[in-house]
């Protein structure tokens, strides 16, 4: 037979309240947190599982705010994009507006006037900051400005060719910014005479009507480049000779019969018109140069202050101007253009991650909170019960602590 002492009899009662009581204090625990799981050792897996989630809530909270930041950005550059074109588009109606044989001299410095401002304005889009006063077409540096007034007034890019990114996803990132220098400084420029050793020769018409012709032109061996530039030089006669340039191999592009000085000509699709030139006369043109925007404006604003449009070479240097000036602008508005549409495909991209991301942290959430959260009704039923016992064993321990031997005596 075995015994029990009283002794024994008290130490199981005490063990059993104090579970019962740290059960109830659980429960309780519970309740005022709101989680069923308040340290690792009210259920060792369900913490571990609520640890892998926690990490992954933050890791999708961090590409959130990083593909919040992406969409602002791109935002914001869009917007100063738009601006930028609406000022050219102006500056281009400005610019018809010039070539209106009836203006005065006044009527052409009242053009040139708001010329001047609306260069002004656009280069204060151009240097755009965000939030964090950074300038968004400065690539790297983006501490200082993109574009600068030099001391003759006119404007230069300052800027590098970084262009930054952000990680929005696991092993996805978009560009946030992009440099100036390809958007408003490497622009197409139209063709135009670089240079002439003739005192009074001078071409006039001078325009690009077939660039595939161009590039057909230089097709052998290789698929054909635009030169980067023509030479017309005059011969005895009158007689034209052209030569192209690309990466410094010459190749003869004079038709035959060959053209004259006075007669209008194409050879390669570009027109042109070589007047009062005499033999060893040349004439350099650009073909494949590139200028800036507001490179293009300053030589518009320039022509129409000093061009004096009384004589025939004078009316042609000015009609060139009008004509090469449209298509600078026109390129311009195009480089322009292209960027706000790769822009509108990175805005997509960041929207279909955000929306992604949302979704993966509504679910992680979700599956946290079945994990962590506690069903109130549940714990609140648990507790009346839990102390309804804790109660009931508090008073038999109390009936059972004063019972022994003695009291049987």
């Amino acid at each position: 037979m075995n015994r029990i002492s009283s002794q024994q009899v008290f130490s199981g009662g005490i063990n059993r309240l104090q579970d019962l009581n740290t059960t109830l204090n659980k429960t309780q625990q519970q309740i005022s947190t709101g989680k069923k799981v308040n340290q690792p050792s009210d259920d060792p897996v369900a913490a571990a599982r609520i640890l892998k989630l926690d990490q992954e809530v933050k890791r999708i909270e961090t590409y959130q705010r990083n593909a919040d930041l992406a969409d602002n950005r791109l935002q914001q550059e869009e917007s100063a994009l738009s601006s930028s074109v609406d000022i050219i588009q102006r500056i281009r109606e400005l610019t018809v507006q010039a070539g209106n044989g009836a203006l005065s001299v006044n009527d052409r410095q009242s053009i040139s006037a708001e010329l001047r401002e609306r260069v002004d304005q656009l280069a204060d889009i151009t240097n755009t900051q965000d939030a964090s006063g950074e300038y968004i077409f400065s690539g790297f540096q983006g501490h200082q400005p993109a574009f600068v007034k030099e001391a003759d007034g006119t404007w230069s890019y300052n800027g590098d060719e970084g262009q930054r990114v952000l990680e929005i996803d696991d092993g996805v990132t978009v560009p946030i910014s992009d440099p100036g220098k390809g958007i408003f400084v490497d622009v197409p420029r139209a063709a135009t005479v670089k240079s002439a050793t003739s005192a009074d020769g001078y071409i006039s018409d001078l325009s690009v009507n077939d660039e595939q012709a161009l590039r057909t032109a230089f097709s052998t061996p290789a698929p054909g480049n635009v030169p980067d530039d023509l030479t017309v030089t005059v011969g005895a006669g009158g007689q034209l000779q052209i030569t192209g340039q690309v990466n410094g191999s010459p190749k003869d592009l004079t038709p035959s019969p060959a053209p004259t000085v006075g007669q209008a000509f194409e050879v390669a699709g570009v027109a042109m018109t070589v007047n009062d030139a005499v033999a060893g006369d040349t004439f350099t043109i650009g073909i494949n140069d590139k200028q800036s925007v507001f490179g293009s404006i300053e030589n518009l604003i320039s022509g129409l202050e000093s061009i004096d449009k009384t004589t025939p070479k004078g009316q042609a240097a000015y009609d060139s101007l009008i004509a090469e000036s449209l298509v600078n602008l026109d390129n311009a508005q195009e480089s322009v253009t292209l960027k706000q549409t790769e822009l509108g495909g990175r805005m997509n991209a960041v929207e279909s991650t955000k929306g992604f991301l949302e979704d993966s942290a509504v679910y992680s959430k979700d599956i946290r909170s079945q994990l962590e959260d506690v069903d109130y009704a549940e714990a609140i039923s648990n507790l009346s019960f839990q102390s309804f016992v804790l109660q009931a064993a508090q008073q038999s321990f109390a009936q059972v602590s004063r019972l022994s031997l003695f009291d049987r005596l």
